[in-house]
């Protein structure tokens, strides 16, 4: 129901923009958000969207670098990922909490997409 495209492997400083499409009303009256795995650590927060579409917010090791966004199209969010770092490689998600206005707790979050590989070399 939500699908995450756009990872791949790229140099420091590099971009990235990674895609999400979801089916039907997933996004609507919904937080939408970015998380990430490392291998051998916990799924972290990255960036989300309010249920509103109102306000942005991002985990303190992107904020700046990173930058989440809603597509023209209903169902779509991107997010665009700059100056990347080796420490940012990781296995990136997108998902979807119905009913939620915004949360870093992936356990608040039901739908969740399969993940695009990052990865970025020293």
């Amino acid at each position: 129901q939500l699908q995450a495209s756009g990872g791949g492997l790229v140099q420091a400083g590099g971009f990235l923009r990674l895609s999400c499409a979801a089916s039907g009303r997933i996004f609507s009256s919904s937080a939408v958000g970015w998380f990430r795995q490392a291998p051998g650590k916990e799924r972290e927060f990255v960036a989300g969207l309010s249920g509103s579409g109102g306000s942005r917010y991002y985990a303190d090791s992107v904020e700046g670098r990173f930058t989440v966004s809603r597509g023209d199209a209903k169902g779509t969010m991107y997010l665009n990922l700059n100056s990347l770092k080796p420490e940012d490689t990781a296995v990136y998600y997108c998902a979807a909490a119905r009913g939620v206005s915004r949360s870093m707790v992936p356990g608040r979050y039901g739908y969740w997409g399969q993940g695009t590989l990052v990865t970025v070399s020293s």
